[in-house]
């Protein structure tokens, strides 16, 4: 049996349900979480860390440390502000909170 992956195109389906104003708008209040998961993952990634060096550094079992990035956009759970002081400095970076304008 030989492998035929499905062809998915995330992209063009969520550009399709972006018309929907109710999509979009609960797609929008997602915004804040959806760029601090980025800022996680692209920060553990320059860092050149998995999930299980980073909890070690933190002090915090690898399933802690993935409930807490998956949480970002879950609204299971809100990691703390010491959970990211402390993910921020596992990966050599510095924690900085801003409030920027609403754009219109």
């Amino acid at each position: 049996m030989s492998y035929k992956p499905v062809s998915y195109h995330p992209k063009k389906e969520l550009e399709k349900d972006l018309q929907d104003p109710n999509f979009k708008q609960a797609w929008d209040a997602l915004d804040d979480e959806f760029a601090a998961l980025d800022a996680l993952l692209a920060a553990r990634k320059q860092a050149g860390l998995t999930q299980e060096q980073v909890a070690a550094k933190m002090g915090v079992s690898q399933p802690s440390l993935a409930r807490v990035e998956a949480s970002l956009g879950s609204h299971r759970h809100s990691p703390s502000l010491e959970m990211l002081r402390k993910y921020a400095a596992a990966v050599n970076c510095k924690l900085e909170i801003k409030l920027v304008p609403q754009r219109s």
